[in-house]
């Protein structure tokens, strides 16, 4: 007895030791991020599309105050910021024009792209004007870019940022589930909200794969956005937006402070 109680007391004393050292890691490296330079990269998801109070000098690109970037930046104080985050974005988008403030003294990089290389707007008014058949067939179309092209595109993105800024922590972010299903909604059908939820775990499972290959953090922020997606009753997700159609799809300012921020603080 005496032996499994000493035993007992060192494990716990072992496991202590490992959480506090685990603890002082974590918060070491949320500090050398905060240090250094933080530049916020992708399309609209990055940029702050859906949540109003867009930055005026920044034009069509839409950024927002609200988005996750700027509200990171906001808390964390890092020695600079870019936010070169652009609606509409896509891969090639990244390489020619958001990558200039990348460099040696940058610690931190955030990214969402990939979704308008994929065909996402297409996608959703496909299967907002039309069939559930010619919905499911546009889906199809997305999913074998994701499997055929998508992933030297990411790769060259990624390379270029690593080339770029070689100490910076990369957190490469996914996009969410758009609906919450089993639930009696208004709109498409659960054929269509179904299979639109399966392409976005299947474009999130690419990305992941890609930024895994290249050492990047993958953000997935669909356990965030659980009991938030559309149909939802608390949704941090723009519906179908005719006031405002660049906004629909995209997350919410709830969204973003609620759903994509928690994850690039517990990313960093």
């Amino acid at each position: 007895m005496r032996r499994s109680r000493f035993t007992a007391y060192v494990t716990s004393l072992l496991l202590a030791a490992g959480l506090a050292l685990t603890g002082a890691m974590t918060a070491q490296a949320s500090q050398l991020a905060a240090n250094g330079g933080y530049v916020a990269l992708g399309d609209s998801y990055s940029a702050g599309v859906g949540a109003g109070s867009y930055i005026g000098s920044s034009g069509s690109c839409d950024r927002s105050t609200k988005a996750y970037p700027y509200l990171w930046a906001a808390a964390h104080s890092p020695s600079t910021f870019s936010f070169t985050a652009c609606s509409g974005a896509r891969t090639s988008d990244v390489l020619a024009n958001q990558l200039t403030p990348l460099g040696s003294a940058t610690t931190l990089v955030s990214i969402s792209v990939g979704g308008n290389d994929a065909g996402f707007a297409d996608v959703m008014t496909t299967c907002v004007l039309q069939s559930d058949s010619s919905c499911l067939t546009r889906i199809a179309t997305a999913k074998a870019y994701v499997d055929s092209t998508l992933p030297a595109q990411l790769d060259k993105v990624y390379s270029a940022i690593s080339a770029k800024a070689p100490a910076a922590h990369v957190v490469m972010f996914g996009y969410p589930r758009f609906y919450q299903l089993g639930t009696t909604c208004l709109g498409l059908s659960t054929t269509k909200r179904t299979a639109i939820n399966g392409a976005a775990d299947y474009l999130d499972s690419a990305i992941a794969k890609r930024a895994a290959d290249h050492g990047f953090t993958f953000g997935d922020v669909r356990t965030a956005f659980s009991s938030h997606e559309i149909c939802s009753g608390s949704s941090w997700l723009h519906s179908l937006n005719l006031l405002n159609i660049g906004e629909s799809y995209h997350p919410t300012a709830a969204g973003q402070s609620g759903g994509y921020l928690p994850v690039l603080t517990g990313a960093v």
